[in-house]
């Protein structure tokens, strides 16, 4: 029998914490430290010193985690979030370049992606904790626009671009991001009218496994999610019930558990319009969705599952994170505070980030007198 570490313990807390009942509020407004204590765990802010907005997140574990956002800023703490150290790349804040994705694969090497038509869509990637930076891809089409970036493992990594004569573009590395190449498109299905992939929390682009990826869509007269299982080749696409037909409305997030577990979120990003379908679930590696019966209140942008729990995961967006405990089910509120994405480390580490400055880890939350 394998004893539990420290990390494991943590996580396991923070699953049984979660999936405790909610109790009613005992003071304070929707978000408050009161209504997130009632429910055992909560967002812990980590000041940053920063405005920018983060939309880029990679969660390393509970003591380390990376940033990314705008104004081409990336900061990066090994110490749980106490200090922040500002590892951006010169040439990336000089431009002002919007950072929008990072993936890392531990406190040292990571790759980031910013967004943007013609040059303005980069792959950046550090080898030494941010200290140096080397420019691995600057993308030499006018009409592409890339959107996210996600690794399979630490060689075989895949970026996304809108639509280009008519189809998705997909960038892949299978050196760990030093050089990057354009797939063929003869397995990419053709786009919708309309149809994109929303660069809101590096999460349209996502993957489990050494090959299945799967990518989230909207924009266009549905919401799609496309599903590949041999590494971007060839995909098969399927429609999802998040809320569709508008250029603001759409699958904006994925998460998945497993290669065949698997949660949606999205809706409409725009502040006052409602999103009465904000989440979806499948259970078949995305050929078909079912919506949740109790979906979060509004837009989400980001999701993540936790670990050590099969059934909990989180959705965050400006309005507030929900979290599922039935994988996907039913959503319930956890906090009203403002967030972009969210990331989970395989320690249990759940980190958050949004607009100025914001980043908090997830943690139990002490009572009062207590």
């Amino acid at each position: 029998m394998r004893l539990l570490g420290v990390g494991t313990c943590a996580a396991a807390l923070l699953v049984g914490l979660l999936a405790a009942p909610a109790l009613a509020d005992d003071a304070g407004g929707p978000g408050g430290a009161a209504d997130a204590g009632a429910r055992g765990a909560g967002w812990a802010l980590k000041a940053t010193g920063k405005d920018s907005r983060f939309r880029g997140l990679a969660a390393v574990g509970r003591g380390a985690a990376w940033v990314a956002g705008s104004g081409g800023t990336v900061l990066r703490t090994g110490d749980g979030g106490r200090t922040w150290q500002d590892v951006s790349s010169p040439g990336a804040v000089a431009e002002g370049l919007e950072l929008r994705d990072i993936e890392a694969f531990d406190a040292r090497r990571a790759v980031a992606l910013s967004i943007g038509e013609g040059a303005a869509s980069r792959i950046l990637r550090t080898e030494d904790g941010g200290a140096t930076w080397t420019e691995a891809f600057r993308n030499p089409d006018p009409r592409a626009f890339y959107d996210c970036l996600t690794f399979l493992d630490p060689r075989h990594g895949l970026a996304v671009s809108d639509p280009v004569d008519g189809k998705f573009r997909i960038l892949a590395t299978d050196d760990g991001g030093r050089a990057w190449r354009v797939l063929p498109d003869d397995g990419m299905p053709a786009a919708l009218p309309g149809e994109a992939g929303f660069a809101a929390s590096g999460q349209c682009l996502v993957g489990s496994g050494p090959r299945d990826v799967w990518l989230a869509t909207g924009g266009g007269p549905v919401a799609r999610v496309l599903h590949s299982a041999d590494r971007g080749l060839t995909w098969r696409a399927a429609d999802a019930t998040l809320p569709a037909g508008d250029p603001a409305r759409g699958a904006f997030a994925l998460a998945f558990r497993d290669r065949t577990t698997g949660l949606a979120v999205g809706g409409d990003y725009r502040a006052g319009q409602a999103s009465p379908r904000a989440a979806a679930r499948t259970a078949d590696s995305g050929r078909g969705w079912s919506q949740a019966l109790t979906p979060p209140p509004a837009y989400r942008s980001g999701a993540a599952w936790l670990p050590y729990g099969r059934a909990t995961a989180l959705a965050v967006g400006p309005t507030g994170t929900d979290v599922t405990t039935d994988a996907g089910r039913t959503w319930r509120s956890l906090d009203a505070g403002s967030y972009d994405t969210v990331d989970c480390a395989p320690d249990g580490g759940c980190w958050a980030a949004g607009e100025r400055g914001r980043v908090a880890r997830l943690e139990p939350l002490r009572r009062p007198g207590r």
